[in-house]
């Protein structure tokens, strides 16, 4: 099991994330203009780099939701290889089955 801290500082990055996203989105499509005055897209790196550093996606680490281990994690699940196994062995993921050959 994950500290309880770094699991409840990941889900404040998520929230502050997805707070900030339409922002970041604006600015960086206003960086990228070529057509836009080189003086607003200045400007628009500057109130890019004003918001805070966790409001960015990149900041948030992918942790398994059972647990909070932060590696080893099967995005399309969202819990990491230990759980998954785990449940799977037990038949508690309905359409996993174990190979055997």
């Amino acid at each position: 099991m994950a500290k309880k801290s770094a699991i409840d500082k990941n889900k404040k990055k998520i929230i502050k994330s997805k707070r900030h996203e339409e922002k970041r989105k604006v600015l960086k499509r206003t960086i990228m203009d070529k057509s836009i005055s080189q003086e607003e897209r200045f400007a628009a790196v500057l109130k890019l780099s004003a918001l805070p550093r966790d409001g960015s996606r990149v900041r948030v680490r992918n942790r398994c939701s059972i647990t909070g281990r932060p590696r080893g994690n099967y995005r399309k699940f969202g819990m990491s290889r230990i759980a998954f196994r785990d449940l799977a062995s037990t038949g508690q993921l309905p359409g996993i089955i174990k190979a055997s050959w």
